[in-house]
């Protein structure tokens, strides 16, 4: 089980599920072919498979343990939620409880869940089901919920900036099993840009990816560290980060976080923790001519 620390704070891994998800022209919007050509001996093996031309990808978690507060960071798919938008993420089965424990945490452990923002994918384990019913997994949590994510992503609200067609239908069901449950049972709380959750532990919106997504920022003892949820996808978004995801909902708003993210930690000497990164989990960025390229390998 990985883990690290970042100054004073803990950090834990918690695998979901990993695998071969989708092939570069698949998944980057705006995807070059020569262009990552130039670049792609330079990315590891265990973030991309050049014998199936398939980028590989975890659903993952990580748990901060800041003082006396325990805190999750995204919640993956889920078990046994159907999801007819992304078919790979449905019904699935995965030991993520038993990851959690073996971490050495209980759902009653958690103080406060993050949620970097309300996709399929980073909510999921939000909830499970009990005798026929989603309730919160992890009973004692506040659950932090973008202001602007809890809007723009519920199906009932007419006000408003809506998702993009393929925004809906990736989320189809999911505010309905993963979200609206937290709200119903009164865990949610809806916060904006620079909520700190507790000293050196503080979320700042990044829009694009979607429009209140969080990046969750460590700072302890002049140590760094930056969860940055799908603000990078692949390290391929290093060497190119005006490529997007298919999945962003505002392409240019995009490009500009995923800029400003590299900036930040390159000249922070942060530790960058994307949501779906292989390998050893995180990267470091640094800069080269006018962009950046990704360190994979650094003393701690």
């Amino acid at each position: 089980m990985l883990s690290f620390t970042t100054g004073d704070f803990e950090i834990h891994n918690i695998e979901e599920w990993q695998g071969e998800f989708a092939s570069p022209e698949q998944l980057f919007a705006g995807f070059d072919a020569c262009e990552f050509a130039g670049f792609v001996e330079q990315i590891p093996h265990s973030f991309y498979r050049p014998e199936s031309n398939s980028l590989y990808a975890f659903l993952q978690s990580w748990v901060i343990k800041a003082g006396d507060l325990t805190i999750l960071y995204d919640t993956g798919a889920g078990n046994n939620k159907e999801r007819p938008g992304i078919p790979v993420f449905g019904e699935l089965n995965t030991p993520f409880l038993a990851n959690l424990a073996a971490a050495g945490f209980k759902p009653e452990d958690i103080d406060v869940v993050i949620c970097s923002h309300l996709h399929i994918d980073h909510v999921g384990w939000n909830t499970h089901l009990q005798s026929g019913h989603w309730v919160p997994t992890f009973p004692r949590a506040r659950y932090l919920f973008s202001r602007i994510e809890r809007t723009y992503w519920d199906p009932i609200q007419t006000d408003g900036p809506r998702p993009s067609a393929t925004g809906a239908e990736v989320n189809t069901n999911v505010f309905e099993d993963s979200v609206q449950p937290i709200l119903d049972a009164g865990q949610a709380q809806l916060v904006d840009d620079g909520h700190s959750v507790t000293p050196g532990v503080t979320v700042s919106v990044y829009p694009g990816h979607t429009p209140g997504h969080l990046v969750l920022h460590l700072d302890s003892k002049g140590d760094h560290a930056l969860f940055v949820g799908d603000i990078l996808h692949h390290p391929a978004q290093v060497f190119q980060p005006d490529w997007n995801s298919v999945y962003c909902e505002d392409s240019a708003a995009a490009q500009a976080s995923r800029k400003k993210i590299l900036a930040l930690a390159a000249d922070t000497n942060a530790r960058l923790v994307p949501a779906h990164f292989g390998g050893a989990h995180f990267i470091w960025i640094e800069r080269s001519g006018n962009g950046f390229i990704p360190c994979f390998e650094r003393d701690a």
